[in-house]
């Protein structure tokens, strides 16, 4: 299949806050020779697959963006104070009488990080740098061990796997450098660390899921 080539000097995977943050530092960086790198998010607009709340420490933000305050940063609230409960019951609770250091949050902020990626977005975007929406990455290309780059996905094929009327071959974007900012579980990382020796001789990844909301729904709804 004869698919279109981009080459490009960098090439970031993910859209969402490390990608965005990472392209917007470079475009900092090459203001003298101009340009920036594009950045790949398969979501249908920046945030789109930002979905949670976060509590952020705007000591790297404000690195990278002074003046983020004044830019119009979405900032929902300053965090003023922290409580940490024991629930020992329906009903009770016990307050820890020390608030461990990792969940001391005076002076952080509580965000959107859907708003915070679209707005982020929008200063990438206002230092001429292409920001694909709507094209997932589904390969890294490879030149023998050193990464060359990343395929996109092909469209307009159906449920079935056939190739409809709108079919549209995915592209290879072939970079010297390409950073991968697609989730804490990124099928192209994944990928990446079953090809390379990356996560040799590391400790494992850890994860934790963040809950909301908690609801109780009738047996017979489920």
């Amino acid at each position: 299949m004869d698919r279109e080539t981009l080459d490009v000097d960098v090439l970031i995977v993910g859209g969402g806050p490390a990608g965005l943050s990472a392209a917007l530092r470079l475009a900092q960086l090459q203001k003298t020779y101009g340009g920036g790198p594009p950045v790949l998010e398969k979501a249908r607009e920046a945030g789109a697959h930002m979905l949670s709340g976060a509590v952020l420490d705007p000591s790297a933000l404000r690195d990278l963006v002074p003046d983020f305050v004044a830019r119009g940063a979405p900032l929902e609230s300053a965090v003023h104070e922290d409580h940490v409960y024991f629930l020992s019951g329906s009903r009770s609770r016990i307050e820890l009488p020390i608030t461990p250091p990792p969940l001391r949050n005076h002076g952080n902020y509580i965000i959107s990080l859907n708003k915070f990626a679209k707005w982020l977005a929008g200063l990438v975007e206002a230092e001429g740098i292409d920001l694909f929406v709507g094209f997932p990455g589904v390969e890294v290309l490879f030149e023998g061990d050193r990464v060359a780059g990343v395929r996109t996905g092909d469209k307009g094929i159906g449920k079935d796997g056939e190739r409809r009327g709108t079919f549209e071959a995915g592209v290879d974007i072939r970079a010297k450098v390409t950073i991968f900012a697609d989730g804490v579980r990124g099928n192209l990382t994944k990928s990446l660390l079953r090809r390379l020796p990356l996560a040799h001789d590391r400790q494992p990844e850890q994860f934790a899921i963040g809950i909301k909301e908690l609801w109780e729904v009738p047996p017979d709804r489920v």
